[in-house]
């Protein structure tokens, strides 16, 4: 007989802590790359830094926005070279 053991999602724990401290009392900063996260953490705004500076902010759909398009249409409208990597 075969074990089967159950798979453990280690993204969606720590999402659920980071969810569990978030409150009026305390915010979130959040920094990352991966949309996966974003499906178990809601953000209210989303900023997109290019070049060390803050050249995007938005709400939620920004980031599914940059999901869905890469980040190349952000470097392009603000005069920088696409990378095509995204």
């Amino acid at each position: 007989m075969r074990l089967i053991r159950p798979r453990y999602d280690a993204l969606k724990a720590v999402a659920e802590g980071v969810n569990r401290l978030a409150g009026p009392d305390m915010g979130i900063l959040l920094i990352t790359h991966y949309q996966r996260l974003l499906n178990y953490i809601k953000p209210h705004f989303v900023h997109v830094l290019l070049s060390g500076r803050i050249v995007e902010s938005g709400g939620p759909e920004m980031a599914l926005e940059l999901e869905e398009k890469g980040y190349d249409f952000i470097r392009v409208k603000h005069g920088e070279t696409p990378t095509g990597k995204d």
